[in-house]
């Protein structure tokens, strides 16, 4: 077990190339681990039992790989997908506590996160900025864009490996605390965000969670969460760079847009921001240093319809690539780390 920066603990990595008389698996790129991809050998192969079935050794290649494309098995509709679902995950989550836009589809579906299609997605680890999250996350391609939308990779044992042990070690001795601020017309609104009209049920919800909230001046919702900085995967026990400060800083929208909302609203007002977990800012430095190590682990692959990928959400972050076309791609969130350890 590795006690350092994030490198890749000792894990004995089996050859990976899997034949089988029903489908084959191969790594996306000859020289990385991720994706792997799985196509059935012949058509008209069922997913739903064929993936109950190997349950096991699916779970196994996740951990080899941190994520796994199942392209050729036309998973294109909500139910097709809810079956892949219910055949690869113990649980699927509500989507709780809302850092984006998204439409709840099907009992355990939703839209992948619904920004304009000019608008890049950062790489970010799903709700890594909450106290518990999935480590797990499907995604399917219900219809493929006419170009650009990737949803790119990053390997976050590699990522976490590009940081100087003083910024990893910075973030997994403070940790991170994040501020919203819900004013009116910008950003999510407090309803969007709790899924209630209560401001009652929002208490409940802040409480149960572990979220500091205010009503400021018996009006405006102010919350403020402390999270981990690093977290230690569930079955490698590894130590991982895993938040979200990076998204939240008010430096991630541009230095003309961070400018203005601070002046406008001072640092304790902005709509979002995060700082370390003890109320000290975060160096510049350290979350340039952050992006650039994301940047630098991208993977990127085209969806065609009908995909559907599997992700270790510990192990592997991910994104969006502005797009041009129609776009649906189906989203689910699935076992919760709190009932992994």
């Amino acid at each position: 077990m590795d006690e350092g920066n994030g490198r890749r603990a000792p894990f004995e990595m089996e050859a990976l190339l899997l034949d089988r008389s029903d489908v084959t698996a191969r790594p996306l790129r000859e020289d990385g681990r991720l994706p792997l991809v799985v196509r059935p050998v012949r058509t008209g192969l069922e997913a739903g039992p064929f993936l109950r079935a190997n349950r096991a050794d699916i779970d196994h290649l996740l951990l080899q790989h941190g994520a796994i494309l199942f392209r050729g098995f036309s998973i294109d509709s909500v139910e097709r997908f809810e079956v892949v679902v219910q055949a690869l995950t113990n649980e699927a989550l509500a989507y709780e506590y809302r850092s984006t836009p998204r439409e709840r589809l099907g009992n355990a579906t939703y839209t992948a996160s619904e920004y304009p299609a000019v608008h890049t997605i950062p790489m970010h680890c799903e709700n890594a900025y909450q106290r518990d999250w999935p480590t797990k996350i499907l995604f399917a391609c219900a219809r493929a864009p006419q170009s650009g939308g990737q949803t790119p990779l990053a390997d976050m044992i590699a990522v976490s490996s590009r940081l100087s042990s003083g910024c990893f070690d910075s973030f997994r001795t403070k940790g991170v605390a994040y501020l919203r601020n819900y004013h009116e017309g910008l950003d999510l609104s407090w309803r969007n965000v709790f899924q209630t009209e209560s401001r009652k049920e929002v208490g409940v919800i802040c409480r149960r969670l572990e979220i500091d909230f205010e009503w400021v001046d018996g009006e405006r919702l102010r919350t403020r969460q402390l999270a981990q900085g690093v977290a230690r995967h569930h079955a490698l026990n590894q130590a991982i760079f895993f938040n979200q400060a990076h998204l939240f800083h008010v430096s991630s929208l541009g230095r003309e847009t961070a400018d203005a909302l601070i002046e406008t609203f001072g640092l304790d007002d902005l709509p979002r921001h995060a700082c370390f977990g003890d109320r000290s800012e975060i160096p510049s430095a350290q979350l340039t240093e952050i992006r650039a190590a994301f940047d630098a682990e991208k993977v990127h692959f085209d969806w065609q319809q009908g995909d559907v990928l599997l992700v270790d959400n510990m192990q592997v972050a991910h994104g969006r690539e502005p797009f041009a076309g129609d776009r649906l791609i189906l989203a689910s969130l699935c076992d919760a780390y709190s009932k992994c350890r």
